[in-house]
């Protein structure tokens, strides 16, 4: 790998006006003992204009590689959503060895990429069997030349903002999901649409429909639940998106829960007796699966009276969810702008996931029952 590395940053310094002497890339070789993840892995993941993830069965089940990749997407995620919709994405997949895509994470299998441009023989071997088949060699400066110009090309394509750099990177999802990951999650949001609107609520965050809320307008481009079920999609989750009036009965329904989920609460709604009616099912009836965010950009403050109305009666309504176990619940008017929604969100996914596996339905095998196996000692005859 580091030679194919070496080789990559030789002819990027080709390709570019790079100073002589600029490091072209960085390459996670696995951090030695001790050294902290966050001084060096981390200010590159937040800093780079390309991820390149080097496929391998075993590269699928690293969690550490997950969690890189999940860094990465954070910053292509949270640039679309600031308008960012309309250019390609950043990740440049490379093949060490070809993987069948029943092997790889939702994530990866999203990611349309024709590996063939890069040769047939690529496509079909991957670095490695070009490295150990001798009359492949020119295949493999062919297929590393080519993986370099299109990284010089994304590169000046894109135009990712700087990302977080992580302090505590244990904590961070995997995009490749965990074992006994869920495969789906819900996210089902309550707001008002421009139709009706509470009397001196401007338009300017709203739409059509419930799910067109866009509490960040104008940083985001993106509706909030768009912008979410993007976020979500990065911990490789299959996602449902709904609005919570029509979603309230799949939602609320009695027993064991189907999926984790996430409510995106308009405040504003609560001063309905409609608004007040759902939330306070869903936190009346412990549904500890379902997170509850309350998103409230920093310059949408309502009139002194109104302000402290609308804080009182979120409290109210939501009272119940302050106890332990009772789930998440974003704190009432924390969540200011589209940073810390993202890292507000992760907290509440978490939450969710945890609160589902304590609550769901577990089936017994298929079959009748089995009694135990015995050991026995040898057969003397």
């Amino acid at each position: 790998m580091k030679k194919l590395y070496d080789g990559l940053c030789e002819h990027i310094m080709q390709l570019t006006d790079l100073p002589p002497g600029t490091k072209a890339g960085f390459l996670d070789q696995g951090m030695a003992v001790g050294t902290r993840w966050t001084d060096e892995l981390s200010e590159n993941l937040a800093r780079c204009k390309v991820f390149v993830p080097l496929y391998s069965p075993r590269y699928f089940i690293s969690e550490q590689c997950g969690r890189e990749w999940w860094a990465f997407s954070q910053r292509q995620a949270n640039k679309r959503a600031r308008g960012g919709a309309a250019w390609e994405s950043a990740i440049i997949p490379a093949l060490w060895v070809p993987v069948e895509p029943a092997q790889m994470p939702q994530v990866s299998r999203d990611l349309q990429f024709n590996h063939a441009t890069f040769g047939q023989d690529y496509a079909e071997e991957g670095f490695y069997g070009l490295t150990k088949l001798r009359y492949l060699r020119d295949e493999y400066e062919r297929a590393v030349y080519r993986l370099a110009k299109q990284i010089v090309k994304i590169a000046k394509e894109t135009e990712l903002d700087e990302g977080q750099v992580y302090t505590e990177y244990e904590s961070l999802p995997s995009a490749f999901g965990r074992t006994g990951h869920p495969p789906e999650f819900d996210i089902s949001v309550l707001a008002h649409t421009r139709s009706d609107l509470p009397a001196g609520r401007k338009p300017d965050y709203y739409g059509d429909r419930p799910r067109d809320w866009n509490p960040y307008h104008p940083v985001s481009a993106l509706s909030l639940g768009d912008h979410a079920a993007n976020l979500v999609r990065t911990m490789d989750y299959k996602v449902n998106i709904g609005d919570f009036e029509n979603d309230a009965e799949h939602m609320l329904r009695q027993g064991a829960p189907k999926a984790p989920g996430l409510l995106l609460l308009d405040r504003w709604t609560l001063d309905s007796d409609q608004g007040r009616r759902l939330v306070g099912k869903l936190c009346g009836d412990r549904r500890p699966w379902i997170s509850v965010m309350i998103p409230q950009a920093r310059d949408d403050i309502a009139p002194t009276e109104k302000e402290q109305e609308l804080r009182s009666l979120t409290a109210r309504t939501l009272a119940s969810r302050m106890p332990n176990g009772s789930g998440h619940c974003s704190p009432n008017g924390g969540v200011r702008d589209l940073d810390a929604f993202g890292n507000e969100l992760q907290k509440a996914v978490i939450s969710a996931v945890s609160y589902y596996w304590e609550n769901a339905r577990t089936y017994p095998p298929e079959g009748p029952p089995r009694k135990p196996p015995r050991l026995r000692g040898p057969d003397l005859g």
